[in-house]
């Protein structure tokens, strides 16, 4: 929790962030990924200040849990002092113990954020999905938390002005933005009615526009006109390099090539990562064709 010091902006964990994408797609399978297609709602979080505080934390509680389908997971929640916004003790189950920020007592519109991360904690601890070390897997769980559906709370809960500013999770607000965006893009949501924060709208905006710069690399034909001039020249230099050597990545680019197998048996190809998915698809070399991905199951327009 960034809670008056400087807030980092920008995208220096993106390469973690799209290796989450792709294996929460691995680990739960389009199908069960697309059961998240409705994110929770403001008015299921709604906490004002007139409300029960114990109780509206475990009426909070449980409606992350029922998003994230943990029927048999209770989770009991307490407050105190502590260096960050929220911990959970990740047992056996079926009781979760969270234990919040004392802060929350009287910030209690960021008490579903909170919620939204801990809860995430419980949910892949049962799917025993994980990253290694404590940053990585602690972007995993932020990454899957916008990217099922509850994570927007996370990034509106971001504020900074001249004097001032809070920031929960560990992604940058770009990076919440994005992932945001790319869930937006798959489910057909608008989350920036939702936001309550001005500067969350502004990072949702930066991070919707990477999402799409996704979109327009080469191969895929949404490519500008100097990513496919571009391209054209790198698939010419693979081609020139012949049978038998290593693989081509060009500097810059997110594709790189396989030069043809001797005799011709094996044509050039391309590998590239899905614009929803980042998995990486591999095509021949051949022109104009729509490919398919088998993880994620959107439909490619490519020019390869």
């Amino acid at each position: 929790m960034t809670d008056g010091g400087p807030v980092v902006h920008g995208y220096p964990h993106l390469e973690t962030v799209r290796s989450a994408i792709t294996a929460l797609y691995k680990r739960l399978s389009y199908d069960t990924v697309h059961t998240f297609d409705t994110s929770i709602t403001p008015a299921d979080v709604a906490f004002s200040d007139q409300d029960d505080l114990h109780l509206g934390v475990q009426r909070v509680a449980r409606e992350m849990v029922r998003h994230l389908r943990l029927p048999d997971a209770r989770v009991i929640v307490s407050f105190r002092e502590m260096e960050h916004a929220a911990y959970v003790e990740l047992a056996a189950g079926p009781e979760y113990f969270i234990e919040l920020n004392d802060r929350f007592r009287t910030h209690r519109r960021d008490i579903g954020a909170a919620l939204a991360h801990e809860v995430m904690h419980v949910y892949l601890h049962r799917l025993d999905l994980a990253f290694s070390g404590t940053r990585d897997n602690e972007i995993l769980t932020d990454t899957a938390t916008t990217y099922l559906g509850a994570g927007w709370l996370l990034l509106d809960a971001y504020r900074e002005d001249g004097a001032s500013s809070q920031k929960l999770g560990y992604l940058t607000p770009e990076e919440f933005g994005y992932v945001l965006a790319k869930r937006a893009i798959a489910f057909g949501e608008a989350p920036e009615t939702w936001f309550t924060s001005a500067q969350a709208y502004t990072a949702y905006t930066k991070g919707l526009a990477q999402a799409r710069r996704d979109e327009q690399q080469p191969p895929l034909t949404a490519a500008g006109w100097a990513g496919r001039r571009r391209y054209a020249k790198d698939r010419r230099y693979a081609q020139e390099r012949g049978s038998g050597g290593a693989g081509v990545a060009p500097r810059g680019g997110a594709y790189s090539f396989t030069p043809p197998s001797r005799g011709g048996a094996e044509p050039l190809r391309v590998s590239f990562p899905c614009p929803t998915c980042q998995q990486r698809i591999r095509l021949p070399a051949r022109g104009r064709m729509r490919a398919r991905c088998t993880l994620c199951r959107t439909v490619l327009e490519c020019d390869t």
